[in-house]
């Protein structure tokens, strides 16, 4: 693991770089972010509905193959999910859009 994914392991996508708090809220429901350049971030998906989740996302990072593009994540199709807060689910990266 370089320097880069140590900083990003364990943090909230979304949170500034100098958060002296960047991690995950014990109230709050993630989606673990796996592969590509997000891969170890949380994706906070507390309040979302379930066809929200299905759907994936498009996130905006730096770190993609086009600078300022997004990364795309899904869902396992059939994966279970835990209901609740905390870690609920798994978003795979599944390619770089610009």
């Amino acid at each position: 693991m370089n320097g880069d994914e140590q900083l990003l392991n364990g943090r909230v996508y979304g949170a500034e770089h100098d958060d002296p708090n960047p991690g995950p809220l014990p109230h709050r429901t993630y989606a673990e972010l796996v592969g590509g350049p997000l891969d170890g971030l949380l994706l906070d998906i507390y309040g979302w509905r379930t066809e929200e989740v299905d759907d994936g996302v498009a996130l905006t990072t730096e770190l993609s193959r086009w600078p300022g593009g997004r990364a795309l994540c899904d869902p396992q199709p059939g994966e279970p999910r835990t209901p609740g807060p905390g870690v609920s689910c798994r978003f795979y990266y599944s390619g770089d859009t610009p």
